[in-house]
């Protein structure tokens, strides 16, 4: 059942919920623009404070999609529970590529992290990742866009830092909107901005080399986005064929998205 959405709200300063904001103004379909209030993105909700908690069961929200895996729920905790809020985790393949990975960028030495993400390996590995995420999870985006135009808005998509699988996954999303790629490749880039970064915990104090090391799998980058469109252009040929063949999404089903999120 659809929930009528609140008033749109200004961005708050959320102090244990990272990456948070709500997508509604961006231009989309027909010289429409996504509708205020009904579709959110953030880092996980793990560490939400009891005012950030009671900021999101404000939003009125129907439903929570959770692309988390066990590993990072391990790591961070279980999202913080919204009364009447719809929690559905969908676990997508991590960019990153597993626990041992990320054990390793957390604790693992100068000669390791060189070895693995140095001389542009880090941002290749982010690259195929993402081409691999949009080409190989398409029934869980399909779930989910499905799931909006059949009504389970107000909506909030996230993952752990809510840039990389909740970042695909809103991007799939503005796509069906029809809302063109520069616009979502801006939103996207906003998860640079230094309060929305995700915080490394490491064992290790980080050097600048570290640090340099590090960031290519922390900075939301406009060619790891490129990547995962150009796959989308290489296996379906174009967005139509990707939401009708990959998502199985109808063009009812897209018109009902529309209606729903867009003003």
């Amino acid at each position: 059942m659809t929930q009528t959405p609140p008033a749109p709200q200004a961005e708050p300063e959320l102090a244990g919920v990272r990456n948070f904001r709500d997508l509604g103004g961006l231009p989309a379909a027909d010289g429409r623009r996504v509708r205020p209030g009904v579709l959110f993105r953030s880092g996980h909700l793990a560490h939400a404070t009891e005012a950030d908690a009671a900021f999101l069961a404000s939003l009125g929200l129907h439903t929570i999609f959770d692309f988390r895996n066990a590993a990072d729920i391990a790591l961070e905790g279980p999202d913080v529970t919204l009364p009447g809020v719809r929690n559905v985790n969908l676990p997508l393949s991590d960019p990153a590529d597993g626990s041992e990975f990320w054990r390793m960028v957390r604790d693992g030495d100068l000669a390791t992290l060189r070895s693995v993400l140095g001389e542009g390996r880090a941002a290749d590995r982010m690259a195929a990742s993402y081409r691999k995420i949009v080409t190989t999870r398409t029934a869980e985006h399909g779930r989910v866009v499905r799931a909006l135009a059949e009504g389970d808005v107000p909506a909030l998509m996230h993952c752990a830092a809510g840039k990389d699988r909740a970042g695909l996954s809103v991007a799939v999303t503005l796509l069906a909107l029809g809302v063109p790629r520069e616009a979502i490749e801006a939103d996207y880039l906003e998860s640079n901005a230094p309060h929305r970064r995700y915080r490394v915990r490491r064992d290790a104090e980080i050097s600048a080399e570290v640090s340099e090391l590090l960031s290519p799998l922390f900075e939301a980058r406009a060619s790891y986005l490129a990547a995962a469109f150009d796959a989308v252009g290489e296996v379906w040929g174009t967005v139509d064929q990707y939401l009708a063949d990959g998502l199985g999404l109808t063009p009812p089903m897209r018109v009902a998205l529309q209606e729903r999120l867009l003003r």
